[in-house]
């Protein structure tokens, strides 16, 4: 029955120190206790530390965090982890938020935040849409922007047709190979 805990922050300028703290105090250390630690966004789900958490808990154990927002990146993600620890028959307990899935109420607050954390963020991607809308009817354009200028682009197809190699085509104009072979293609499709 150990007391797993999980810490992360985004990026490696912040400190992991409070949280650490946090899982100390409540008795993720010492014994079979142990605390993993990470420096990534949660965005990604290439975050070993995490795996490496996962894999190591057992039937019994608790996973401590502070928050939510430490453990997953996406609301489905934060079920799939939970649904997963329930049938591994694995407590969560999150510090910040006072849930603890041991508890009828804990696992009641659990899904609560769970389903509000889904619609905050359905309403976010509503807005952002609205927004990016409203900027393309302004005129505002995004991506990035063209590397060459379409008289750029003529001159590197007429060097291309003309038998100068791809490899001196991209250092001439500092391009990668394959947005020269699609500046090349473009007029083809």
């Amino acid at each position: 029955m150990a007391k797993i805990g999980y810490a992360r922050v985004s990026s490696t300028g912040q400190s992991l120190d409070v949280q650490i703290d946090k899982l100390t105090a409540y008795g993720c250390v010492g014994d079979d206790n142990e605390i993993f630690q990470e420096k990534r966004s949660g965005t990604t789900d290439k975050r070993a530390e995490l795996q490496a958490c996962l894999k190591h808990l057992r039937k019994g154990d608790t996973l401590v965090i502070t928050k939510l927002d430490r453990l997953a990146r996406s609301t489905l993600h934060l079920t799939q982890i939970a649904d997963d620890l329930d049938k591994r028959e694995i407590q969560l307990v999150v510090l910040d938020q006072s849930i603890d899935t041991s508890t009828p109420t804990g696992r009641l607050l659990f899904n609560m935040l769970a389903s509000i954390a889904e619609f905050e963020t359905a309403i976010r991607k509503e807005r952002q849409t609205d927004g990016i809308a409203k900027a393309q009817d302004k005129g505002v354009k995004f991506g990035a922007k063209p590397k060459l200028s379409p008289a750029e682009i003529a001159e590197l197809k007429q060097k291309r047709e003309a038998g100068v190699l791809i490899k001196d085509l991209m250092k001439e104009y500092g391009l990668g190979k394959t947005t020269v072979y699609r500046l090349l293609d473009l007029d083809k499709a």
